[in-house]
């Protein structure tokens, strides 16, 4: 088993965080981090640091440049705000990234500043699925629920529920309440 060092909730670390071994943070680190291991951020872990490591697995917040070696992994509910830069990205569902994202190359360079080798691509947040052109949408016809097809229209014949179009959906409207709010003067 490797070594593994812990920064544990409730620490706060400034500075530059650098070592052979694996690091595992569930605190803050504010500074720079470079580690030869693999590097954890927990869900509670928040990271405002350039992350420089072999292996770096998201689950909490970044703010700063990430780059890994060989994987960058942000699972649901991780939080980035900087470029990644990694031969292998994984980005899962609910993950959130504000930067640019490099993928594949040799990922041996440890700072992200040849960005003109190979052209970056723009993630504003998590992956979704493919929607049409916003002149494309068009909103599907309201329809009476299936429960409700027997009911008769109002000219006295059966209408099928696909036919009928519901009704407006209902407003509450408040009323005036005299004297709920004094004048001041």
């Amino acid at each position: 088993m490797t070594d593994v060092t812990v920064i544990g909730q409730g620490t706060t670390v400034r500075g530059r965080v650098s070592g052979a071994a694996s690091l595992e943070i569930q605190g803050h680190v504010d500074g720079e981090i470079s580690i030869e291991g693999e590097l954890t951020i927990e869900r509670d872990g928040l990271v405002s640091a350039n992350v420089d490591a072999r292996v770096i697995i998201v689950r909490g917040a970044v703010k700063g440049d990430l780059v890994a070696h060989d994987l960058v992994s942000l699972e649901a509910g991780a939080r980035v705000v900087g470029d990644l830069k990694a031969p292998r990205i994984a980005i899962a569902q609910g993950a959130l990234v504000r930067g640019q994202v490099q993928a594949g190359g040799g990922g041996s360079s440890s700072k992200l500043t040849s960005r003109a080798s190979k052209p970056a691509m723009r993630v504003e947040s998590a992956p979704r699925a493919a929607t049409p052109a916003r002149s494309e949408v068009k909103p599907a016809p309201r329809t009476v629920p299936s429960v409700l097809a027997g009911a008769r229209g109002t000219n006295g014949s059966s209408a099928h529920a696909s036919e009928r179009k519901a009704p407006p959906p209902v407003v509450p409207v408040l009323k005036k309440v005299k004297g709920a709010i004094a004048k001041r003067r």
